[in-house]
């Protein structure tokens, strides 16, 4: 179990990996830009501010389509409380839960961007109480901040963000790009590699090795067919963002649809996917959450620059995951393996109110009476 450990609201656009580490290393450490003002005196927030905030955590990805949180909202302290839904868990191909501090993490990435640009200081604590284990995160919205432009860009990145798991063109995303992607999963403490075509041929390899033995496993297949396939308006991976077939070759997404005695449309994918892999120095929960918020501040760069973004996971819910690991490069731990190009629009997987994940204590109990329980 990892101690708890403070992390920043909004690290510095140039803060880097070396920062990070600085930051990170001391649990009681804080960033310098967390703290609020002094003097500051911003007030209780309004609760329809706090369902816009969680309703952009909400707008996360997360494996499946899960959306596998819980968001507790605290007035005495101005807290939004993150917690982890075991009820959608996926413990066959999830079964240490590092997808779901991923998708978390991804969350509360959302929720630190949205606090910002509604003038509230994010004040973060990762993993703050070890006998909740339940409790990945609180929010302290500490005093009034000014949200930067790029801060404010990425916001609005949030709705427009989503998987898209058609085929890509043949167009390559230019180095300038894939250099602002790089450098945002650097600010969040996370290392994103791309990797060359050898490198390329490998993983996607690796990936559909791994995907054969996964649907081989009956319990695989059942869990994949409670959270995908048909019409859903709610949750998990409706038909038509499951994406097609290719009829030539190994298709570079996941066979949402194993049982369908045919595919719902077939479309000729790119032959050489750009990939890149996201990974970060070390692997315990809290480097998980980590992760998830790299990976959703590169999502939304991707998303600004107008790239298409598909995560290809199968061979990180396998015992073989440290197989994803370039042999050439250090030992990290790799976290999230990304397909990206430019590709057409496509429909967005739905999403549950925020009815369904806040919850608000009665207005009739003190903090004391309220305990924070996830």
């Amino acid at each position: 179990m990892s101690r708890p450990e403070a992390t920043s609201g909004a690290p510095p656009p140039h803060g880097g990996a070396a920062h990070y580490q600085t930051v990170h290393g001391d649990p009681a450490a804080a960033h310098p830009g967390t703290a609020a003002p002094r003097g500051a005196s911003p007030g209780d927030l309004p609760r329809d501010l706090v369902a816009e905030l969680v309703t952009a955590a909400t707008l996360a990805p997360s494996r499946h389509n899960t959306q596998p949180w819980r968001f507790r909202f605290e007035p005495a302290s101005q807290t939004i409380d993150l917690c982890a839904d075991p009820a959608r868990a996926l413990p066959v191909g999830d079964p240490d839960g590092r997808a779901v501090h991923i998708a978390c993490g991804a969350a509360l990435f959302n929720l630190r961007l949205a606090a910002i640009v509604a003038g509230r200081q994010p004040v973060v604590r990762l993993i703050p109480d070890p006998v909740q284990p339940l409790l990945l995160a609180t929010v302290r919205l500490a005093g009034s901040c000014q949200a930067a432009q790029h801060e404010i860009e990425l916001h609005a990145a949030i709705a427009a963000r989503h998987t898209n798991r058609s085929p890509f063109s043949g167009r390559a995303v230019p180095p300038g790009v894939l250099a602002e992607l790089a450098e945002a999963a650097r600010i969040e403490g996370a290392v994103l590699h791309l990797p060359d075509c050898q490198e390329t041929s490998r993983l996607l390899r690796l990936a559909r090795d791994a995907e054969r033995d996964q649907l081989a496993d009956p319990a695989y297949r059942a869990e994949l067919a409670r959270w995908a396939g048909g019409a859903r308006d709610l949750e998990g991976v409706p038909d038509e963002v499951a994406g097609p077939r290719d009829p030539a070759r190994a298709t570079p997404v996941r066979d949402f649809n194993p049982a369908r005695p045919r595919p719902a449309g077939y479309a000729w994918f790119e032959e050489e996917p750009q990939l890149a892999v996201l990974s970060t120095l070390c692997n315990t929960r809290a480097d998980w959450l980590r992760a998830g918020q790299a990976l959703e501040r590169v999502w939304l760069m991707a998303t600004l620059r107008g790239v298409a973004v598909d995560p290809l996971t199968q061979l990180l819910e396998t015992a073989d995951a440290w197989l994803v690991r370039d042999p050439r490069s250090g030992m990290e731990h790799p976290q999230m393996i990304l397909r990206l190009g430019y590709g057409l629009p496509v429909a967005r997987a739905p999403r549950r109110p925020v009815s369904d994940v806040l919850d608000t204590p009665s207005a009739d109990l003190s903090a004391d009476q309220s305990p924070r329980r996830c």
